[in-house]
């Protein structure tokens, strides 16, 4: 299923085109579920507000994040995106692409941040990393209840690596 189909009107329009409705022109429409993914990345990662998670997460939300740990629940994520912030400055998630079906979407994903503290064994450079990655979000009701992320570790690696010498 296309992500425009049985979408909610975005915030930003006054318009709906109902279910099966391509959106044309530039009237953007988006459902619950990709707003919940936006608001994840732009919100929780990008501005590093922490106080959305519970308005964002189920309350048994489980994460692997990208660079490979599993956490369960809103204070587990939390010190993920803690650790990750401060070992990378300016961090922020881009969504390259995304893609809903019900009660699941995809996203196409570029993490780049500045290497400002110790990160998987290497020591800051202040020099930029960035890595490719993808996220699986399943939801339960409007929240995110489980997030699968993976990451071109072996890409962030060799930069890290090359950073130190």
């Amino acid at each position: 299923m296309a992500c425009w189909a049985k979408h909610t009107v975005c915030p930003e329009t006054t318009q709906y085109r109902g279910e099966g409705a391509a959106p044309t022109g530039n009237l953007r429409i988006m459902n619950k579920h990709e707003r919940q993914v936006r608001k994840f990345y732009d919100v929780i990662w990008n501005q590093h507000d922490k106080k959305e998670v519970p308005n964002v997460l189920h309350e048994g939300f489980r994460f692997r994040g990208s660079l490979g740990q599993e956490k369960l629940g809103h204070r587990g994520f939390i010190e993920y995106v803690d650790m990750v912030h401060q070992a990378l400055a300016n961090y922020e998630c881009v969504i390259e692409d995304l893609v809903c079906e019900p009660g699941k979407v995809f996203t196409k994903m570029r993490f780049t941040g500045i290497h400002q503290g110790e990160f998987l064994g290497y020591a800051p450079t202040q020099k930029t990393v960035s890595w490719a990655g993808c996220a699986l979000f399943t939801f339960e009701g409007d929240k995110v209840s489980d997030l699968w992320v993976l990451g071109d570790l072996k890409s962030l690696e060799h930069q890290l690596k090359a950073n130190q010498g």
